[in-house]
């Protein structure tokens, strides 16, 4: 039965880690083929892993739901041209025997229950890699043209992985695409901290979509397509997180001032050494005229309202929901390569206003937070949903000015000269993309984002039962 290799395995097999990445390492050099690879936030109802068929064998079964970390939503696509196969001739090629197409001097499949050139379901491997990889599966699905996995108990990540091909105008798109958490607390220091579990796994499956294209008689089209989808992770069950440390910071903050003089604006310039920017994103538009009940301007309010354009990997927002907006104290819990950082800001103002920009008018509704004292920077941010009345087109508009606040650390201190001005630039940009994609997700339910997780569900803070 497969079952969780004992620590002492794990830490002896971890001596040979070296030599999967120094091959790995020596794979890149030589790869020519082009790889297109991306990073975007996901959403976990658009994301998560499907349901196993009905009677599948769940014993040893190690699901997305019972892994640790955040979700990764993978797909690796190629396209395949001049086969000389069908999609389905050549996947049942693979699902024959998946050494046909795997790396094997650095990936193996081995069967250890099933009967050897066929697969159906109930049949299990142990994928045998370098290092502490190695990874039991079992196969829950089989069609004509696709066939899926699921990790069993000992595996590094839990969830499920696909391998499906289609004929599409006279080519064969090959697809795989998984859906996994990582096993447990050592897997996910690979695979998040030091990437190394991350690395070997992408070239695992790159490699893979090579050679069946390779084995086909065909050539790739066009290179590689590598997309991750991270659905951050639902602490406390989804709940409101109860965290009496971050009430008692958070209730903190209201005796604090903020750490610049918000009355000098006219100095906040770059020749004064303060960093001032505008960014813009496009959201759906609406008809001209004024917004539309029920539609874009609308929802990409209401997501401003909770915080929900900001990117959980990057930043959270802790605060209390029953405060007005305009008077809301939030407790932001920044995230850097495993390190957390809590800072204090407060709104500043909300605005809801017809502005007339070059002879044009638009719509605008928005807020602003200004950081509070012991925050490692000085400045403010405002974020806006505008509508232009004459055209209909709705924008995202982010406004922002800021320098690095006196800081005693040295380290903190040079940690921020380094990468303060790089993360904030990656916040941004993320949420840009995701109120874009909020947006249109809450218009497509038609009900201004009612069924969109919300990032505010999971970080809010309320007082316990029973006390102030």
């Amino acid at each position: 039965m497969p079952r969780r290799p004992t620590l002492a395995r794990r830490i002896a097999t971890a001596t040979v880690w070296p030599f999967g990445i120094s091959l790995t390492s020596w794979q890149y050099l030589w790869r020519t083929t082009p790889l297109h690879r991306r990073e975007l936030p996901g959403l976990e109802r658009e994301d998560s892993p499907p349901r196993l068929p009905s009677g599948v064998p769940s014993d040893e079964l190690q699901p997305a739901e019972e892994g640790v970390g955040p979700l990764f939503h993978r797909r690796y696509r190629a396209r395949i041209r001049d086969a000389e196969y069908s999609a389905e001739e050549l996947m049942g090629l693979i699902g024959g025997n998946p050494n046909r197409v795997a790396p094997t001097e650095f990936a193996r499949f081995t069967k250890v229950k099933g009967d050897k050139g066929e697969l159906r379901v109930g049949d299990e491997f142990t994928v045998r890699m370098p290092g502490p990889w190695d990874g039991p599966v079992r196969v829950v699905d089989v069609t004509p043209t696709s066939f899926r996995l699921a990790t069993l108990q000992g595996h590094l990540e839990a969830g499920q992985i696909e391998f499906r091909a289609s004929d599409g105008g006279g080519d064969i798109e090959l697809l795989i695409e998984s859906w996994a958490r990582s096993g447990d607390k050592f897997s996910k220091l690979l695979y998040q901290n030091l990437r190394m579990a991350k690395e070997v796994q992408f070239h695992m499956w790159t490699s893979f979509l090579e050679r069946a294209a390779r084995r086909s008689g065909g050539r790739l089209a066009g290179g590689i397509d590598v997309e991750t989808r991270r659905v951050d992770e639902v602490e406390d069950g989804g709940r409101p997180v109860r965290d009496p440390d971050a009430k008692r910071i958070l209730d903190e903050l209201r005796d604090k001032t903020f750490n610049f003089d918000v009355d000098r604006r006219a100095d906040f310039t770059p020749e004064n050494g303060w960093s001032v920017d505008n960014d813009r994103q496009a959201l759906p538009g609406e008809r001209p005229g004024p917004p539309v009940p029920g539609g874009s301007w609308e929802a990409a309010q209401q997501l401003m309202r909770d915080y929900e354009f900001a990117d959980p990997t990057i930043v959270r927002a802790v605060y209390e929901p029953d405060d007005p907006l305009d008077e809301r104290d939030m407790l932001l819990e920044v995230r850097f390569y495993g390190l957390r950082f809590r800072f204090g800001v407060r709104v500043g103002g909300v605005r809801d206003e017809t502005r007339d920009v070059d002879g044009r008018k638009v719509r605008v509704w928005g807020w602003n937070y200004r950081t509070l004292q012991g925050h490692l920077e000085m400045g403010q941010m405002d974020y806006e949903v505008w509508k232009w009345l004459d055209s209909g087109d709705v924008e995202f508009v982010i406004c922002r000015f800021s320098r690095r606040a006196s800081i005693r650390n040295p380290v903190v201190r040079l940690g921020v000269r380094l990468f303060g001005r790089h993360q904030q630039e990656k916040f941004v940009a993320h949420a840009c993309e995701r109120m874009a994609r909020l947006t249109a997700a809450a218009l497509g339910e038609g009900d201004a984002a009612r069924n969109v997780p919300r990032v505010s569900d999971r970080v809010e803070i309320r007082p316990a039962r029973g006390r102030p």
